[in-house]
């Protein structure tokens, strides 16, 4: 008896033994933050030019309530976002254009937040020269650049760029052009409608927002939404050129995709498909310049030889800023091949086209933005069926009204003939 309860404890002791060894590994792992994950990077660029003296937001100038703002959303900065500071028009009070459109500065370096130092440097501001607002969007970009974390610019002024022809919405567009999946966030401190209609500009053309900003508060509120923003975890698109021809596309797999489309062009990519999958796909084009009202995209896709298998299509009137289509396509499986031949893929040609037009003065390059989803799935359990005997092809329908037709026609014939029949009696 006492044996075997040495024998038990010995078992027991062994099992904890293990069970200690191994559980500090698994706790470390678990604790140990995911480093692969990069960390978000975000700049703020303010405007610091002499205009930003007035004195029209909460009783007090523009430059006071923008520094009282910056001090609190610094205050919440999430710890893992690297974040920096850059300025434009801080520096230079002269009246030469050619220096002054160049006055733009990283005040702070992108980076592990240091709060105290960054207070420090924006309290030191004031408002003093140009409004650079191109070369400080191609400062901040160069700010941000390298690695694959989300990256964003959020734009703080009270007035248009003065530095023109450098147009600052060309200058966004060339950004988004890159591939780079910057966005800019743009904030208006009591604009006029043109520089509220070049904001909206820069912002759509990279995906982001224009938000109108009259109090304290309010600059403090949006500019924290978007630094919270930033630390979301989101999907970025892979940068992908469209070819004219299938033969010259590129293979896509499942997985999210950016590219861009001049007007009434057509883009084609390649998707392979195996036997009992359903291909999923959709593409959306969005309108970042001034275009005409009517237009539409089509999503199509079709065999390697031109037979068109399926298509999605949309028509806008200018009411949204985005259009998109979608598709779906099963493949049924092979019921009699074996072997190789049963899972060999199919190669499905997708061709995208758009309708844009605009004036003869818009800008065709870069082309407009497109973010085309792909997504490979199990196919329906019949899908050679799908089409055959459900509405696709409506054979069943058809029938079913042929055949409702004939009984309701033959009993409002009997009945037409027996009320007759009992008018000639009566």
């Amino acid at each position: 008896m006492i044996t075997r309860k040495r024998l038990a404890a010995g078992v027991c002791g062994l099992l904890a033994t293990l069970a200690v060894g191994l559980l500090p590994t698994s706790a470390a792992a678990a604790d140990e933050p995911d480093t692969k994950k990069p960390s978000p990077k975000v700049e703020l660029v303010l405007d610091v030019s002499g205009s930003m003296r007035a004195r029209d937001i909460d009783g007090q100038t523009r430059m006071a309530a923008a520094k009282q703002a910056f001090n609190e959303v610094l205050d919440a900065v999430p710890g893992e976002v690297q974040l920096g500071i850059r300025t434009l028009g801080a520096n230079y009070p002269g009246p030469d254009r050619q220096t002054g459109c160049k006055d733009t500065k990283q005040l702070y370096p992108v980076g592990p937040l240091d709060r105290t130092e960054a207070k420090t440097a924006v309290a030191t501001l004031a408002p003093t020269g140009w409004t650079p607002i191109g070369p400080a969007l191609l400062g901040a970009a160069d700010d941000l650049k390298g690695g694959d974390a989300t990256r964003r610019i959020v734009l703080i002024t009270d007035g248009e760029d003065t530095c023109a022809p450098l147009d600052p919405c060309e200058v966004a567009r060339e950004i988004a052009a890159k591939g780079i999946h910057l966005t800019v966030d743009t904030l208006g401190l009591l604009p006029d409608a043109k520089t509220r209609n070049q904001l909206s500009c820069i912002a759509e053309a990279t995906g982001g927002t224009y938000t109108s900003v009259q109090h304290t508060s309010e600059l403090r509120d949006r500019v924290h939404q978007l630094v919270d923003r930033a630390a979301d975890p989101v999907v970025n698109p892979v940068a992908v050129q469209g070819a004219d021809q299938c033969a010259k596309a590129p293979v896509l797999k499942p997985g999210l995709y950016s590219d861009r489309e001049k007007f009434a062009e057509h883009r084609w990519y390649r998707v392979d498909l195996r036997p009992g999958q359903e291909l999923r796909a959709s593409a959306s084009i969005g309108a970042d310049r001034a275009v005409n009202n009517d237009y539409g995209i089509l999503l199509r896709a079709s065999t390697v030889h031109g037979r068109e298998i399926v298509r999605g299509s949309e028509a806008g009137d200018g009411r949204t800023d985005v259009i998109s289509s979608g598709l779906r396509y099963p493949k049924a499986p092979l019921k009699n091949a074996e072997g190789a031949a049963k899972n060999a893929p199919e190669t499905v040609c997708l061709q995208l086209s758009n309708s844009f037009a605009a004036p003869a003065s818009v800008k065709t390059e870069p082309g407009m933005p497109v973010e085309l989803a792909i997504d490979v799935v199990d196919g329906p359990s019949d899908a050679s069926d799908a089409a055959s005997f459900g509405l696709g092809r409506g054979w069943w329908f058809l029938g079913a009204l042929v055949l409702f037709g004939l009984v309701a026609g033959l009993l409002w014939g009997w009945l037409s003939r027996w009320r007759v029949a009992v008018w000639r009696t009566n």
